[in-house]
């Protein structure tokens, strides 16, 4: 808000001296010259206005009588001006002027009447006293002229501020509102004069008693009082998720004040990739986290009330068959058909989800018997394992379905789905279209992971592994960005092993850490062997797993790779899942902080599939978004998919972060990426990841009017 500053006048005061005779101003000069004041002397009663209209004149001693002009004619044109109307006079005269003459000079303006010959001292002191007062005068004009302007300046912010603030009184009446926050609330400024500030607050909960909420108790000991998402009534009945601040105003106003910001379209919008995050685009059911969650939920709630659950893991028998015969869209409607035969035969409150691909889950709540969930699994197998007709075509589907029963086959989330998972596995090698409960023998499965585990720890040693460099380019230019270092495993005996299989397991295992440093070591020299090819400006995303993001020593294992291959740690982005950022804030802001000061950039990798928080969007530094390849595969097909790739992307540009989609497989998902203004994309269609050979030969543009894919 606008404050108020008078500056101190660094130079003299102007004493102007008006007399015709030219000695008598030289007298005064001598007399006067050695004052705390700057002396002017004119001889006329012109040549005196002419001067107080180009400087500021502080005092006039102005002779009565002159030629032309006398001093009381000067008087009245000064007191006429705007500019002279208060600078005060003093009339000097050498004839003694009669009663209603000295009247009439004191009429027109004049502070005193002096007769020579006069007494100096006098003179100086009431000179030095007249000047004072006209410097305090002026000093008050301005502070007025400042005050005037500053009230205009704050009236004008409150009224156009966008953010709603209020004044509430100790009480917790609002004495003031401004138009912002009677428009939140749907109302006029004049209905929230005088009402209390609690009558309209939802949520949280508060005392009705003003002095019991924490508003009051925090203004009474001095302190801001903040709420991140409180839920404020309407005037038209409707609710408003809002961000307040409410501060103690300067002890003498005994108020405080309170901002209100709208939290709506945020909100809208976290609740729709929350949505997302736990929904299966494809098919409407939940998705494996939002399957998790209700699992977690049931879980709690069964502990309470003594009652059995189930859990059912069902794999589509002979689906990949039809996948790759129609096509990846007719292998989509029949997972849609599937889930609605699914629904129809659980009970409202069962839980059904799609694990991905052509997996699914239920959870079958207050069981009595676990053969209640094996006539509910006859049943599923029964409804999937029908003729089916796709563009004429008529095929059959089976169902594997795999019980773990609460609490004999597991009590955590992960230790239920893990036993119904490896029941339909089991189920799959009896023959198929058949159910299995989880049993202990089946735990032999669990000793193949610990081969494959036993595998990576011999690759690592054995230097089994490769980085790939898979291209990014800015869709607008064809510009080669960067390229993305990607982890590949050759195995000796069984080839190229998925990502999928190792890389969760690395992390599980946190065997990543033997791994991270060669990956920082590779990836780092290479870019910077690059140089001459690509230039200084060429980027190189390395992806850090949760694991290493939290190790305390990253940032300077970094530093140490930067400097020994010298290359500028801007060429470097670092890409973080936002799991790894939501484990421990104060670790991920202390990590952020020190990777910022270091120079590199920051990105999220499969931005809209984990927490989807807005607010690390805020609070975190951050420089890029990398949309999930899920919703850039389904965008063309789903319009919610499409409306969540189009709102990141116009989330990326309010917040200044470059938005990259991954998994760009068609030239139709690439062109509507650019008419949706997003900057950069990787994926097939461009190319997969690339050996090094490959990729330093990679062209630095892609003319998108000539380009083509490969075939």
């Amino acid at each position: 808000m606008a404050q108020m500053q008078v500056d101190t006048p660094v130079e003299q005061q102007v004493l102007l001296v008006v007399d015709d005779r030219e000695e008598n101003l030289v007298a005064m000069e001598a007399l006067l010259g050695d004052g705390e004041w700057d002396v002017r002397t004119v001889n006329s009663g012109e040549a005196a206005l002419q001067c107080m209209i180009s400087e500021a004149v502080g005092l006039v001693l102005l002779d009565v009588q002159m030629p032309k002009m006398d001093g009381f004619e000067v008087a009245r044109l000064m007191r006429g001006s705007p500019h002279t109307r208060h600078t005060p006079i003093i009339f000097l005269s050498a004839i003694a002027h009669t009663e209603d003459s000295v009247l009439h000079g004191y009429a027109i303006g004049a502070v005193d009447f002096i007769l020579k010959p006069f007494d100096p001292k006098v003179l100086k002191h009431k000179i030095s006293a007249l000047l004072e007062h006209e410097r305090h005068r002026h000093e008050l004009l301005m502070l007025s002229q400042q005050l005037d302007s500053a009230r205009a300046f704050n009236a004008s912010v409150l009224e156009n501020a966008s953010e709603g603030i209020l004044v509430l009184d100790r009480d917790g009446l609002i004495s003031f509102a401004n138009p912002a926050m009677a428009r939140m609330l749907h109302g006029e400024v004049d209905d929230l004069q005088g009402t209390q500030l609690l009558s309209y607050l939802k949520t949280p909960s508060m005392p009705n008693d003003w002095q019991a909420s924490e508003f009051y108790r925090q203004w009474r000991a001095g302190q801001t009082y903040r709420l991140h998402d409180a839920v404020l009534n309407t005037f038209s009945g409707g609710f408003l998720p809002v961000a307040l601040s409410c501060s103690p105003l300067p002890q003498y106003q005994n108020a405080m004040v309170l901002i209100a910001l709208d939290m709506s379209v945020v909100s809208d919008l976290h609740a729709q990739l929350e949505s997302q995050a736990i929904t299966d685009a494809l098919t409407g059911l939940y998705n494996r986290r939002g399957f998790n969650q209700a699992l977690e939920a049931a879980l709690s709630r069964i502990d309470r009330s003594g009652k059995r659950m189930a859990v059912l893991y069902l794999d589509l028998d002979g689906f990949k068959r039809v996948n790759d015969s129609l096509g990846h869209a007719a292998g989509d409607q029949i997972l849609r058909r599937v889930a609605e035969q699914l629904k129809t035969c659980l009970r409202p409150y069962d839980i059904l989800a799609r694990m991905g691909g052509d997996e699914f889950t239920a959870l079958l709540d207050s069981l009595d018997h676990p053969e209640d969930a094996a006539r509910v699994a006859e049943k599923l197998i029964e409804l999937v394992s029908v003729r089916h007709t796709i563009d004429g075509l008529e095929f059959t589907l089976g169902a594997s379905i795999g019980i773990a029963c609460f609490p004999e086959c597991g009590q955590s989330v992960d230790g239920l789905l893990r036993a119904a998972d490896m029941a339909m596995y089991e189920a799959k090698r009896a023959g198929r279209q058949q159910y299995r409960f989880f049993s202990p023998e089946m735990n032999g499965r669990a000793r193949s992971r610990l081969m494959l585990e036993e595998s990576l720890r011999t690759a690592i040693e054995q230097d089994d592994f490769v980085l790939v460099y898979q291209p990014q380019i800015d869709l607008a230019s064809g510009r080669l960005r960067g390229f993305e270092a990607l982890l590949r495993w050759q195995h000796r005996v069984a080839g190229t092993i998925s990502p999928g299989v190792f890389i969760p397991l690395l992390e599980e295992t946190r065997l990543i850490n033997r791994l991270g440093d060669w990956i920082f070591q590779s990836g780092i020299r290479q870019c910077r062997a690059w140089r001459e090819a690509f230039g200084e400006e060429l980027l190189l995303s390395l992806n850090v797993s949760p694991v290493q993001f939290s190790m305390p020593q990253l940032v300077g294992e970094l530093r140490r790779v930067l400097e020994v291959h010298q290359l500028k740690a801007s060429q470097l982005e670092v890409e973080v899942t936002e799991s790894a950022l939501m484990q421990d804030l104060d670790t991920t802001r202390e990590q952020l902080r020190q990777l910022r000061e270091l120079g590199v950039r920051i990105a999220i990798d499969d931005f809209g599939t984990g927490y989807s928080s807005l607010a690390y969007l805020r609070h975190f530094e951050l420089d890029t978004l990398k949309i999930d390849r899920l919703f850039i595969a389904n965008m063309l097909d789903s319009p919610k998919d499409a409306a969540i790739v189009s709102t990141i992307i116009d989330l990326g540009h309010h917040l200044g972060l470059e938005v990259i989609a991954e998994g760009v497989e068609t030239i139709a998902q690439r062109d509507w990426l650019i008419a949706h203004r997003c900057t950069t994309m990787q994926g097939f269609l461009v190319a997969p990841g690339l050996a090094v050979d490959k990729a330093g030969a990679f062209p630095p543009r892609l003319d998108w009017d000539t380009w083509a894919p490969e075939a």
